[in-house]
């Protein structure tokens, strides 16, 4: 993708609410202007739907932070979603995950304890067939209970269209 198929949207096509949710968004993901939220921002009453959405999965969620971040590295890298891998790699660090761990998400024969291993086991047969085998659910269910098991399956599929929306609307990198 060389270029934006649908560009960041300014104050007159995000309206006041959006401009100023999209300004606050981006400082917090620590850019000037996160061109996700500007150009998301265009469909205003459908972007906040998401931001809600997001929202609950990204600082209300029952999965802790460090592993969220991991899980969505996991899908970035896969995805081959640049934008979202960047910015993540810098939330993934603010939730306590070293630079090695965040540089092993790459490699599938990464050395992780268990409680990781699994998930990045269970996103990686999300990602590959869009269900989880028993196996592989049995081992979830050491670690995590339905409703952290019901967040990560939405968390997955949330991450691997959001990856699929940068890619088909263009959405550059961020300056």
């Amino acid at each position: 993708m060389s270029r934006a198929r649908v560009t960041p949207g300014r104050r007159a096509e995000l309206g006041l609410l959006n401009s100023v949710l999209a300004f606050v968004l981006s400082r917090g993901a620590g850019v000037r202007e996160a061109h996700l939220f500007t150009t998301l921002g265009r469909n205003r009453g459908l972007f906040r739907a998401w931001l809600v959405f997001s929202g609950a999965l990204m600082l209300g969620g029952k999965l802790p932070r460090r592993e969220t971040e991991l899980v969505i590295l996991r899908i970035a890298h896969t995805c081959n979603s640049a934008y979202e891998w960047r910015h993540h790699v810098r939330l993934g660090r603010k939730a306590g995950l070293t630079a090695q761990e965040i540089e092993a998400v790459k490699d599938p024969a990464a050395k992780w304890r268990p409680s990781d291993e699994v998930l990045l086991a269970a996103t990686d047969e999300l990602l590959a067939s869009d269900d989880v085998s028993d196996e592989t659910w049995s081992r979830l269910r050491a670690f995590w209970d339905e409703r952290q098991l019901i967040e990560f399956t939405l968390l997955v599929g949330q991450y691997r269209g959001l990856a699929s929306a940068i890619r088909a609307l263009g959405i550059q990198p961020d300056r």
